[in-house]
């Protein structure tokens, strides 16, 4: 075979490139077969790179459910990223977790590798759309939220930040490669991943460690200063809630740690669609999605 046609053999074999919409990939990781959504934006081009931002669903719930919660697609149309969606796994085909470390379900059981299926799932995101390497960022809701922060850990060579919300570290200690930012949202009035830890209303049984043992670990991992810079957010909606953002700035390669503190807010995603009674109240004063843009746009890979 000539060169020649060894190109064009390995075109013919190349996925062909997504364009707008959402879409379904499968790939087999350790023997398992796992999914993930992705959502490519109308603005997008293929020409171009684009940032990638992995939106993880909480414990007991899917990539089509975490859509609807977390109205991230219409940030991404906003904004021009790529959002995706991993699929955990589980018994049933829609209640579905990740392996955190402490949590939870089925994943932690089986001891499932989220932090290699991510790895591949990013290898073969970069065979059909143009991932900017350098900006590649995570998200998630509560066990959503935790397997964000052992990615940090784990995987911070191809992960450039962090924004768990509801969900605090799964391990005791954190081991990253290089400095990650990490935002953090979490409400005073979780009573599913309590905001001082141990167990909550939940049906896993995890007993959880704080969010200030999370934040603390990461101060630490990052260099940054051990006193933040606390400001108050004077409410803009009258709902319950109110603001505490907590800036630990001056970490290593620019990295910081903000804690975003929703004073009344529960297991919810702040400014996100979905209202859901049981799980408490979803701050309006603060959109998730906005801050946590915002905040990754600051901070790409080095």
């Amino acid at each position: 075979m000539t060169a020649i046609q060894s190109v064009l053999f390995l075109l013919l074999l190349a996925p062909d490139p997504l364009g707008p919409g959402d879409h379904t990939r499968t790939l087999t990781v350790g023997n398992i077969e796992r999914s993930y959504i992705v959502h490519v934006p109308p603005n997008y081009d293929h020409d171009k790179s684009s940032p990638v931002v992995l939106v993880f669903h909480g414990g007991g719930a899917n990539p089509q459910s975490m859509i609807r919660f977390s109205g991230m697609n219409a940030k991404s149309d906003e904004a021009g990223f790529i959002a995706v969606y991993p699929a955990g796994t589980g018994r049933f085909e829609k209640l579905l977790t990740f392996n955190g470390g402490n949590c939870c379900g089925y994943a932690m059981r089986n001891k499932v590798d989220d932090v290699e299926f991510t790895s591949q799932l990013l290898d073969d995101l970069a065979t059909v759309v143009n991932v900017d390497e350098k900006r590649v960022f995570a998200t998630g809701m509560s066990n959503g939220g935790i397997i964000t922060y052992r990615l940090a850990s784990e995987l911070s060579e191809r992960i450039a930040a962090i924004a768990p919300v509801g969900g605090p570290m799964g391990t005791q200690t954190c081991n990253p490669k290089r400095p990650v930012p990490v935002i953090h949202f979490h409400g005073t009035d979780d009573e599913n991943a309590p905001f001082k830890g141990g167990k909550g209303k939940g049906v896993s049984g995890t007993d959880f460690y704080s969010v200030e043992h999370s934040i603390n670990a990461w101060v630490k991992a990052n260099g940054c200063n051990e006193e933040p810079v606390v400001t108050k957010q004077q409410p803009k909606i009258d709902d319950g809630t109110s603001i505490i953002r907590k800036t630990y700035g001056d970490g290593k390669d620019g990295a910081e740690v903000v804690l975003i503190e929703i004073v009344g807010g529960g297991h919810t995603w702040p400014g996100g669609p979905s209202r859901v009674r049981f799980l408490g109240k979803t701050t309006k004063n603060i959109s998730a999605n906005d801050a946590m843009w915002k905040f990754f746009q600051k901070h790409p890979m080095n």
